[in-house]
């Protein structure tokens, strides 16, 4: 086949058809009538001499040469657009662009807000939107562009991904005041008696288990949850106890019966990164959130 007389906005089509899997959202998608993207497919189906997409039901399911061709087409289509904006003038003041983030609710709880503050002064046109951090890095969601960014503890990154620094922080006990088992001190036998609640949003074990079974050791965990926010309101109201970012647990501190205690082992600090896809170092706008979000992370540490 010759490059030079396919019309490359056929694979525009192909990917928000392979996306969508559906004629009338992939016309949502790329602004155009429905006839017009089913002319399209049609098109695609002689140039490829494949079907594509066929009905199934009500749903329409990829052949395999679709699905063959459904990451480097998508690929290529993202090295296009990040090649085309690498040289595009970023005025933040008045940019309107939309940024999607994911992040766990504890992130979004005591981050977010001076963040937002600060965007609000300085670029009031940029949006936001804020998307749910599943346990392991969102690779495919970053990959096809439906995320820009990851925010969190990941401990694997692949390397056509880009990593920055972005906070530090620490592990406590939250536990509610006058809880039957723990005076004014929490030493290591009075940890394991305790039953716990294990938040395991944005990670796929905890640092806490993890130095536990190094030591030969295991505590009760009775209660998990993917929510930090929850995770406080629980242990202020039961005799549950649990481990949580001690950023978020001094937040919820002042607001809830809890009493906060250090762990009585050292885990040291554990690190939040922001993740991007690499091949967007060159993209302007969104190099320049990043800087903002490590320097509003420094001025609030």
């Amino acid at each position: 086949m010759n490059i030079y007389n396919f019309d490359l906005n056929l694979l525009r089509v192909l990917d928000a058809l392979l996306r969508e899997r559906n004629v009338s959202r992939a016309a949502q998608r790329l602004s155009l009538s429905q006839p017009a993207v089913s002319n399209a497919l049609n098109r695609l189906r002689e140039l490829l001499d494949d079907p594509l997409l066929v009905r199934v039901g009500r749903a329409m399911q990829p052949t395999p040469r679709a699905l063959s061709l459904e990451t480097p087409i998508r690929e290529a289509l993202q090295q296009i657009e990040h090649t085309l904006n690498a040289g595009d003038f970023f005025d933040p003041a008045t940019s309107r662009q939309r940024f999607a983030i994911a992040v766990t609710d504890y992130v979004e709880l005591i981050c977010m807000p001076p963040l937002m503050a600060h965007l609000a002064r300085v670029a009031p046109g940029i949006q936001l939107a804020i998307e749910h951090l599943s346990p392991t890095l969102p690779i495919e969601a970053l990959d096809n562009g439906e995320l820009d960014l990851a925010l969190g503890r990941f401990l694997d990154v692949p390397t056509r991904f880009h990593r920055r620094r972005w906070a530090s922080e620490t592990l406590q006990v939250a536990l509610r005041k006058n809880h039957p088992l723990v005076g004014e001190g929490l030493n290591l036998d009075g940890f394991l008696r305790l039953r716990h609640l294990w938040v395991h949003g944005g990670q796929t074990r905890g640092m806490v288990d993890q130095w536990l079974e190094e030591q030969g050791l295991s505590r009760e965990v009775v209660y998990t949850t993917p929510n930090y926010l929850q995770a406080a309101h629980i242990v202020a109201s039961s005799d549950l106890a649990a481990v949580l970012p001690t950023q978020l647990a001094r937040h919820f501190a002042r607001l809830l019966p809890l009493q906060l205690f250090d762990l009585p082992f050292d885990l040291g600090t554990f690190q939040l990164d922001i993740v991007s896809v690499a091949q967007r170092e060159k993209d302007a706008a969104l190099q320049w959130l990043i800087e903002q979000m490590v320097a509003v992370a420094a001025l609030t540490a």
